[in-house]
């Protein structure tokens, strides 16, 4: 399964080569939308296989990526539409790939997590101790809301600075505590190192990563109805993966579109929170902390800035639209 995320995921792997492309739709009558190996937007997969688009009347296309180069797609104006989280959203914009957040998907509810050696139990036992993060990402992030709500400062750890995908053998090496990491290298780095264990994930801070369908805003306006359409079968799409009766189905889909069996795709589906539209509309409300879209794109537009990840604060509210969702 490919990692997702920046503030997310993958600042890294975006390299943020956009430049200033254009901001306007691409010339087609039908919509786009540029989707990559993450639970909640392999959930689309569900839809397309299921031919609901089409029962719909949505002339839809999309069109799979790695994650860095759907953005890229994005920003360049390939797509219409992409699917990342709402701290990326921030990022492509930063460098001229502006979009507008219609609605969210989806939660990291646990795949992103902080690791620990046996016998260490807590993030108050790692004080003085290293821990490995990938600086700027969202690891880094969800180490730093635990370490404050711990009441802790990153001052209290050593932070050494790792690549995600490296954090398996960084976890094995002696003289490292604690790795961030996210499913499934975090399964892989806990395989490695028998006895260890997350202190900390992201399912102890729900909204610190949500993951969205962000859109070009003159595809936001020119085709507004089709992105209304697309949402109603994004209801269906949860219904039916949430489903007892209908989940094996759901999932037997979703783990070919990622390349894995079923059995082995469960357990990143569980780390991720679904979003029904009208749990939507109350992510939507605007407020500040993590159970809004909104305090959570501030949270991580002030983590951006205060890293480096881009200069100048963004202004969240632009980035998103709560017409689409309060339409629904």
């Amino acid at each position: 399964m490919q990692a997702k995320h920046l503030i997310g995921r993958t600042l890294a792997a975006l390299s943020l080569s956009i430049g200033l492309a254009t901001l306007s739709a691409p010339a087609r009558a039908d919509v786009s939308v540029g989707y990559s190996d993450w639970p909640g937007w392999v959930a689309w997969q569900v839809a397309i296989d299921k031919g609901w688009l089409k029962e719909a009347g949505i002339k839809a296309k999309f069109e799979w990526f790695d994650y860095s180069a759907s953005m890229e797609a994005f920003a360049a104006g390939k797509v219409d539409a992409v699917l990342m989280t709402n701290g990326d959203a921030l990022v492509t914009g930063s460098a001229g790939g502006k979009s507008v957040i219609i609605m969210p998907t989806d939660y990291s509810n646990g795949n992103d997590m902080i690791i620990a050696k046996p016998g260490i139990k807590s993030l108050k036992e790692l004080k003085g101790k290293k821990v490995a993060v990938e600086s700027g990402l969202v690891e880094h992030l969800l180490l730093l809301n635990g370490l404050k709500k711990a009441g802790m400062k990153e001052s209290d750890v050593i932070l050494v600075n790792a690549k995600t995908n490296e954090m398996p053998q960084v976890l094995a090496s002696g003289d490292i505590s604690a790795v961030g990491a996210w499913q499934p290298i975090a399964g892989q780095a806990m395989k490695g190192v028998p006895g260890s264990r997350p202190v900390l994930t992201s399912a102890d801070e729900p909204g610190l990563i949500y993951d969205v369908l962000a859109v070009n805003p003159a595809s936001a306006k020119k085709n507004k109805a089709e992105w209304l359409k697309l949402m109603k079968v994004w209801d269906r799409v949860v219904a039916y993966i949430t489903d007892p009766k209908t989940q094996p189905d759901a999932v037997k889909i979703m783990a070919a579109r990622s390349g894995v069996s079923p059995q082995e795709y469960l357990p990143y589906l569980k780390g991720t929170k679904l979003l029904s539209l009208a749990e939507g509309k109350k992510v939507f409300a605007k407020a500040a902390g993590f159970k809004s879209i909104y305090g959570s794109t501030k949270v991580a537009d002030d983590f951006n800035v205060a890293n480096g990840v881009y200069g100048a604060a963004q202004s969240v509210d632009s980035y998103i639209d709560a017409s689409f969702i309060n339409a629904n």
